[in-house]
């Protein structure tokens, strides 16, 4: 069963429209790799020097990576991982 990845609308200019991508289970470094893989530039926008940029939180089955192990939290089966980037105004 694939890891479903939530694409937000800021990104989907990346992902060529798509809303969600399908990934192999593996840690969020790697799905985020695999995402890359298919659409290039996704990773630069996510991250910056090998880490979650900072206005940028991932969801792994509704929990925020950066209270567990970060981008190196493993994704298993059928999970869904969100990415949502910070939204400032006022």
């Amino acid at each position: 069963m694939p890891v479903i990845v939530k694409i937000p609308s800021p990104l989907r200019t990346v992902t060529a429209g798509e809303a969600q991508v399908e990934c192999a289970p593996g840690t969020v470094r790697e799905l985020i790799s695999e995402v890359d893989g298919r659409y290039g530039g996704f990773a630069e926008r996510v991250m910056d020097d090998g880490q979650l940029r900072r206005f940028v939180n991932v969801f792994v089955a509704g929990e925020d990576v950066r209270f567990g192990d970060g981008i190196e939290t493993a994704v298993s089966d059928g999970q869904e991982v969100q990415i949502l980037p910070a939204v400032a105004g006022g």
